[in-house]
C-alpha cells in the first residue's frame, strides 16, 4: 500500500512526535492508531451523514453538484442551474 503524506500544524506534530517516542513506536503508527479509533468512535456520525448524503442525490447532475456545492435548489438556480444529459 502507498503511503499518502499529510498535513498538521507543528502543535499536533509535537503531540505525534512525542507520543511516538514514548511509546516505542513510529509516528506513522500513532497516526494510523488513532485516525482508526477516531474513526471507530465517530462510525454513528459517519453513517448518519452518509445517509443524508445519500437521500439528497436522485440521481441527476444536478443532485450531484448541489451536494458538492453545498447549495440549496434555489441556489443552484441563481447561478444558472445544470443541463442535465439527455
Amino acid at each position: 500500500m502507498a503511503n499518502a503524506p499529510i498535513k498538521v500544524d507543528s502543535r499536533t506534530d509535537q503531540l505525534i512526535t512525542q507520543a511516538a517516542h514514548f511509546l516505542g513506536t513510529s509516528k506513522k503508527d500513532v497516526v494510523d492508531e488513532a485516525v482508526r479509533e477516531y474513526v471507530e468512535n465517530h462510525r454513528a456520525q459517519i453513517q448518519r451523514g452518509v445517509r443524508e448524503a445519500l437521500e439528497q442525490l436522485d440521481g441527476t447532475t444536478a443532485s450531484s453538484v448541489r451536494l458538492l456545492a453545498d447549495l440549496t435548489p434555489g441556489e443552484l438556480d441563481e447561478i444558472g442551474g445544470v443541463d442535465e444529459p439527455k
